[in-house]
Order: structure tokens, then sequence, then C-alpha cells
């Protein structure tokens, strides 16, 4: 037996599901919209952290080695290292969230238009 039905109804029909599955589990504010301040201060904790635990660690190895200040110099240059990794890691993810928010965008509008 055939469907009476168009085959756009499906079409029109699967596309406002997946809208509606997606829009459960999209969370309530995207990397998109994050102020700027928030991204800073998003950076800046990372740098403080990658450094504090290189420092520490070179505090750490220091006295057990007794070897002052070799490994410290050595980890708050490895430490500075990751956070520069790090920070550069989060501006690719940040970056490529706002390009995914954007085609996002740009295909629901488009989808309107038809």
């Amino acid at each position: 037996m055939t469907d009476p039905r168009k085959p756009d109804d499906f079409d029109a029909r699967l596309a406002a599901a997946r809208e509606k599955q997606a829009s459960k589990y999209r969370p309530k504010q995207s990397v998109a919209s994050m102020s700027g301040a928030a991204v800073g201060l998003r950076i800046a904790i990372e740098i403080l952290a990658a450094i504090a635990v290189g420092v520490g660690i070179g505090l750490a190895l220091d006295a057990w080695l007794g070897t002052k200040p070799w490994m410290l110099i050595l980890f708050c240059i490895l430490g500075f290292g990751g956070a520069m990794a790090n920070v550069m890691r989060t501006a690719r993810e940040l970056d490529r969230k706002r390009l995914e928010a954007k085609q996002t965008a740009e295909q629901a509008r488009s989808h309107e238009t038809r």
C-alpha cells in the first residue's frame, strides 16, 4: 500500500522532530553568548593554575633532591608552556563552538525561509 501523504510531509515532520530533540539537550547558555569577561576569566584561571602546579612541583622536587633553584626554574618554564598550550586549546574550542552556533543559526534561518 502506498501512503497518501506527500514525501515532503515526512521530511517536514522529521525536521520538526529533530529540532525538538536538539532543543531539549541544547545548553542554556552557549559559548557563542559568553561575555568577553567570562572568557578572559577562564583563560586567566587556566594560566594561573598551570603555573601554580609547575611551581609546586618544582619546589617539592627541589626540597626532595636538594637542587635549589633548578627544578623550580625548570617547572616554572614547563608550567608556562602548559599554560600557553591550554590557552591555545581553549581558544580553538571557543572558536569552533562559536562557528557551530553561527552555522546552526544560519541553517535555522534558511529553513524558516523555505
